[in-house]
């Protein structure tokens, strides 16, 4: 576990109302952007903010306007996200090339709002007009009266101009009768820094996804199997298959189920942002592997006992049982963010049902919580002897993983 940083900053309309957040990457409490690579800030913001956390909460229910370089484009990383609930900024550019007329030309049809950013009036960048919503204008650098011949050549289309950088209550009215819809800057908002906390995927499992997502046919089997060893990237994968949803809800009850939904693109789009976001550490703590051992237990029981008509979800229930630990957060809240099956939301939240009961069973064998243990054994008819067996080869398997 270590801390994250995201800097957010209204976007406000003509009546002071917000109507979005810009979310900026930051590598500390320090509000500045830090010396790395856009690419790689933008793979970090999305990972620390989405994947693992809930970019709807970062952004107050409100627009979501996130920083994407050409290359973010092309791997596609947009399509992670309700094209309702973000504003694509391109950064990074100089010049429309053809390559990014048809890129925009995409994410348009596909209902994505885009704000062009740098906008410097030259009409070379007219082209892109009939794809952007917003075209945002650093005051500080572009004079805003050489934009009445740009607002003449923006009227057939429906974009909104924005200010950026607006210091005083003077430039706010001038701006307003240039033109100006959106205004940006330390007069409404100066950024706020937002801390939170991320997991890092163990690099030995990261290694191993990344290889096997090289091959084709892609075997969703094997890669369910090397995401089941860490539980951070089980959790992005959940909250993937979440953020991409059509609209009707999917109930995931294995990994494999997991992998496939989101197929071939997305899974590589998901492990490429792991990869380019550099998150990756040596090491695990005793939290997860807690958590990968009570996974294993609960699956060997499940297979051989009354609990067998939940075994299918035992693996995913024990995998998740520590989370609310890990993430520091309330497990009713974490499990809103993923497409979990009921009886596993049962399970996870209130220890519900026959899931919820051999969770309980599995995490007092293995903290040591005789009582319980003794009741539950009883109720269920349960073999000690054939437990601590299998507690032993749980803590072996766990120990070949080598983490």
């Amino acid at each position: 576990m270590y801390s994250t940083y995201i800097a957010r900053q209204a976007i406000l309309d003509r009546h002071s109302k917000t109507i979005g957040y810009e979310l900026l990457f930051r590598d500390s409490p320090e509000n500045k952007f830090p010396e790395i690579d856009q690419d790689v800030a933008s793979s970090k913001l999305i990972i620390q903010n989405h994947l693992q956390g809930d970019i709807k909460t970062i952004s107050l229910g409100k627009l979501a306007f996130i920083n994407f370089t050409e290359k973010c484009l092309i791997n596609k990383y947009p399509l992670m996200f309700d094209n309702k609930s973000i504003v694509i900024e391109l950064v990074g550019h100089s010049t429309p090339t053809e390559r990014l007329v048809k890129i925009l030309k995409y994410y348009s049809e596909k209902g994505y709002r885009i704000a062009l950013t740098e906008y410097d009036v030259d009409d070379q960048w007219d082209e892109l007009f009939p794809y952007l919503s917003i075209i945002k204008v650093d005051i500080e650098k572009i004079n805003p009266k050489r934009l009445q011949p740009v607002i003449q050549r923006l009227k057939p289309y429906n974009i909104k101009l924005a200010a950026e950088k607006v210091e005083t209550n003077y430039q706010l009215q001038a701006l307003a009768e240039v033109g100006f819809n959106f205004y940006q800057g330390f007069f409404y908002h100066q950024p706020e820094i937002i801390e939170g906390q991320t997991l890092a995927p163990i690099k030995t499992q990261m290694l191993h996804l990344i290889s096997e997502t090289f091959n084709t046919p892609l075997d969703y089997s094997k890669i369910a199997q090397i995401i089941s060893h860490d539980v951070n990237l089980t959790v992005g994968l959940l909250k993937m298959v979440n953020n991409v949803g059509t609209g009707t809800r999917v109930e995931i009850t294995s990994l494999k189920q997991a992998t496939a939904y989101l197929g071939e693109d997305k899974l590589k789009q998901f492990v490429t942002i792991l990869a380019l976001s550099k998150l990756s550490t040596e090491k695990t703590d005793e939290i997860t592997k807690q958590a990968l051992i009570t996974a294993k237990l609960m699956t060997s029981i499940a297979n051989h006992s009354i609990f067998k008509e939940v075994s299918d979800f035992a693996f995913i229930t024990g995998l998740l049982s520590a989370i609310e630990v890990i993430l520091r957060m309330p497990i009713d809240e974490i499990v809103k963010t993923m497409p979990l099956a009921t009886p596993i939301i049962q399970a996870l939240v209130n220890k519900d049902g026959p899931l919820g009961e051999l969770l309980s069973l599995t995490t007092d064998y293995i903290t040591g919580n005789g009582d319980n243990i003794n009741v539950l054994i009883d109720t269920y008819g349960l073999d000690k002897d054939f437990i601590h067996k299998e507690f032993v080869e749980a803590s072996r398997w766990c120990q070949t993983l080598d983490i």
